[in-house]
């Protein structure tokens, strides 16, 4: 079950609170300003449970893929790569051997 909008910001609150109580460690200060600057994303998953993951996870093996291409200059060859790369999982469950 995923939490309310009021139960997350009653957590954020003990957050930046117990940040405050361990100010003297930059790594917590640290942890606080990137919360804060991420914490619209991070709220939008706390609270629908929606992730980009599996976007960021193509791209990642997209540009993988582009790496290992470097030099090619066929870039319908390049294409495929990414794509077969990026379905492989996919291919490999509606085929499994």
């Amino acid at each position: 079950m995923l939490p309310g909008r009021s139960a997350v910001a009653v957590a954020l609150h003990r957050f930046y609170a117990h940040v405050a109580d361990h100010a003297h460690l930059p790594e917590s200060v640290t942890l606080a300003e990137t919360v804060e600057a991420w914490w619209e994303g991070i709220e939008a998953y706390l609270v629908t449970g929606i992730t980009n993951a599996a976007s960021e996870g193509n791209n990642r093996l997209i540009k993988l893929e582009a790496r290992n291409a470097f030099g090619f200059r066929n870039r319908a060859n390049q294409r495929l790569r990414s794509r077969c790369a990026t379905t492989r999982r996919a291919r490999r469950e509606a085929n499994p051997h």
